[in-house]
């Protein structure tokens, strides 16, 4: 299947070729065919399959065919402001020869130039919830014109609290209105938001709601005191591109970053109560390759989307399934392949089996050869499950399990939307 199968105007398409987009994802190529017909859709699928190009080509291809008017005819909701960044740069890249205004519209800066945009005129916003309420408080925007919203990653929305402010947004845009939805996961709140406000939709699941086939995944036991030792030893033994390095704290990503440097390695820390202009040269150095390694929170990484992170490490346990995956997410993209590390102490047993028994996938003990774990025997730490550990760097006393082995096929031209 082409994207020409689709039947686009001639401009979208060519704001396609101009993007470099040469074969729709699965995603794209099961919700362009509804959103184009004007059906209300839910789209289920992980980060990094094209959703984005999915919603953003069936609205571009609207407002090209459709009369000319005045006011947001588009409103985009998007948990963070990085992501909010990231959809606007797409509908500017595939409707560059369309000549249609668009604006993002976030927290963490200067309300100034979001107003002068809005004054120009701005066809599609993209915004996040808090700031586009202030907007709407002070009559800086009008949403009564709105024909399409889309709530993207509306399960981090959810995670982030911001359930109430999409409610209230819900209170100003027209009933009458197409609503594209889309989520990884689909916790009870999302489910019945999802309910209320989409109109006999067209459902769209890419896949189980699981991890990538595509990233293989390792647990190495390890006592708190000794993560950091641990996490130095094993970035300097394996060979890596990218990483990103996942913590529970702020005060930890800072202070894990500041102790990463000490041993040379090119790493930038991402955390919630950054400067917009620190987050941005943050992401901007990781996109680049100034930074190799990324240490972040939850929160502060969602909305991250760089292509081609070897590994993601789980330098803190994830408290939920769901944040598991959203996390590992971030590697194993566009068929390419990825490793997901994640560190566990005793008190994460638990959250290890809960994983493994929500996302069905097995995650192999591994311990790292010739590294001083002290007093601590990893052997020991999930003894109960009587598995071996294989040794990194040595032989494996354990056959590796599960689904931690996978085959990640040819790459292809698919784009990451």
């Amino acid at each position: 299947m082409s994207f020409e199968d689709f039947s686009l105007h001639p401009k979208v398409l060519a704001g396609v070729s101009s993007a470099g987009f040469t074969k729709p994802t699965p995603i794209q190529q099961q919700a362009i065919p509804f959103a184009l017909k004007g059906r209300d859709v839910l789209g289920l699928a992980q980060t990094g399959t094209g959703k984005t190009a999915a919603f953003a080509l069936p609205i571009l291809h609207r407002l090209a065919t459709t009369p000319p008017k005045k006011g947001v005819r588009c409103l985009v909701i998007a948990p963070t402001r990085e992501l909010a960044e990231q959809i606007l740069q797409s509908f500017r890249e595939l409707g560059q020869h369309l000549g249609i205004r668009s604006i993002a519209i976030y927290g963490g800066v200067s309300k100034g130039p979001q107003l002068a945009g809005l004054r120009r005129g701005a066809q599609i916003v993209v915004a996040c919830p808090g700031r586009l309420l202030d907007h709407v408080s002070q009559k800086d925007i009008n949403l009564t014109g709105v024909e399409i919203l889309v709530l993207d990653e509306a399960d981090t929305m959810c995670d982030m609290g911001f359930l109430p402010d999409v409610r209230r947004i819900l209170d100003h845009v027209p009933s009458e209105r197409q609503t594209l939805f889309f989520s990884a996961t689909m916790p009870n709140e999302i489910r019945t938001l999802a309910v209320k406000i989409l109109k006999d939709p067209e459902t769209v699941q890419i896949g189980t709601i699981a991890p990538a086939k595509t990233v293989s995944h390792s647990l190495y036991p390890v006592p708190d005191k000794k993560k950091r030792d641990l996490l130095v030893a094993l970035l300097q033994q394996t060979p890596t591109g990218r990483v990103l390095v996942f913590t529970r704290t702020k005060h930890r990503a800072r202070t894990l970053a500041l102790e990463l440097a000490k041993h040379s390695f090119r790493v930038a820390a991402l955390q919630g109560n950054m400067s917009q202009n620190a987050r941005q040269q943050a992401m901007d150095g990781f996109r680049a390759g100034k930074f190799d390694i990324m240490v972040a929170t939850d929160i502060a990484a969602h909305g991250i989307d760089v292509p081609e992170v070897s590994h993601v490490i789980n330098f803190d346990f994830p408290n939920t399934a769901d944040t598991y995956l959203h996390r590992i997410g971030r590697t194993g993209r566009a068929e390419q392949t990825g490793e997901a590390f994640t560190f566990a102490g005793a008190d994460d047993a638990n959250m290890v089996r809960e994983v493994e028994r929500e996302l069905d996938v097995k995650i192999e003990r591994k311990r790292l050869e010739g590294f001083d774990y002290g007093n601590f025997t990893p052997e020991e730490q999930f003894r109960e499950e009587r598995m071996g550990l294989r040794r990194v760097g040595g032989q494996s006393n354990g056959g590796r399990a599960g689904r931690s082995t996978r085959d990640p096929g040819p790459r292809t031209g698919q784009n990451n939307g």
